[in-house]
């Protein structure tokens, strides 16, 4: 259910995990321990700017897409969430109309020093956006959100933490796109026909009324060929109704591990955004493996 946290809060540790390492060496004040730490804030630090700025060049690399004109697979959106209601969940701890939500519930008495928590959740409802050319359904489950708006209460010895993306506001995607239904149908035509044929035999009254000819209340082989034949054309017609339809486009999380993001941001804003944390990592690690050499 919490998968898309994998990275959420990545940057945030890993800055905590530098402070960490460096208060480590300033308690010992030794200087093999100072060099310890110092190469693991370097290694931290390049593997850090390794992966945020794999985000950058993703993000950069992908064209933002226009809905109805995207091509199948791994796409960039950016639209507008509906606000139509049949689009909008309420969050269970405010009860605000929103898009998405996730929740933290913590309690702590007296005695005890942190928050420990009681209980979390996040929504699984899809969501739709659009844009001048077309509409499509969000599926977030797995997802990284980037920048939901949060919220951060207290009532007696609990604390309630929530975070949600509303409708009306522009959404940012990244993930696989797929339409389901219309051109892109994956239809049989030899599956379906013996399909209707199965039916039709269901009901041998109508059956017959419809292709025994000669009325002698039996289906013969020349007969039997005809209902074959209509089956083929009728299916054909239902083919072309549907390929002929309007699809109905999704992106969900990609099954190759991609990265899947939702964010109220901009693409711009969002690349922007790692490329700062890129070139904080990179200039950590430098840092740390000049320290090193002056040691």
């Amino acid at each position: 259910m919490f998968n898309g946290l994998r990275n959420y809060y990545v940057e945030a540790l890993t800055s905590c995990g530098y402070l960490s390492l460096l208060a480590l060496a300033l308690h010992f004040q030794n200087q093999r321990v100072s060099i310890i730490t110092l190469a693991l804030v370097a290694v931290v630090g390049l593997l850090a700017w390794v992966s945020t700025y794999k985000r950058v060049r993703t993000i950069a690399d992908i064209a933002t897409s226009r809905i109805g004109s995207a091509a199948q697979g791994y796409v960039e959106l950016y639209g507008r969430a509906s606000v139509n209601a049949d689009n909008l969940i309420k969050s269970p701890l405010s009860g605000i109309s929103c898009i998405w939500f996730r929740y933290w519930v913590y309690t702590k008495d007296n005695s005890e020093r942190e928050w420990r928590e009681l209980s979390k959740g996040v929504s699984e409802s899809m969501f739709e956006i659009s844009d001048s050319s077309g509409k499509c359904d969000i599926d977030p489950d797995d997802a990284e959100i980037i920048s939901p708006d949060r919220r951060v209460s207290y009532e007696g010895t609990y604390k309630y933490v929530e975070e949600m993306l509303f409708a009306g506001g522009f959404i940012y995607v990244l993930g696989q796109f797929t339409t389901l239904g219309g051109a892109n149908s994956v239809l049989s035509v030899k599956e379906d026909v013996n399909a209707l044929l199965t039916d039709w035999k269901k009901n041998p009254t109508l059956l017959k009324k419809r292709f025994d000819l000669d009325g002698n209340g039996e289906i013969n082989v020349q007969e039997w060929e005809l209902a074959r034949r209509q089956a083929f054309r009728e299916v054909e017609q239902q083919h072309r109704e549907l390929r002929s339809a309007m699809g109905v486009h999704v992106i969900r999380a990609p099954k190759n591990g991609r990265l899947f993001l939702i964010s109220s941001m901009s693409p711009q804003k969002l690349r922007f955004r790692y490329l700062l944390w890129s070139y904080f990592h990179l200039a950590t690690s430098v840092l740390a493996a000049s320290a090193i050499f002056w040691l």
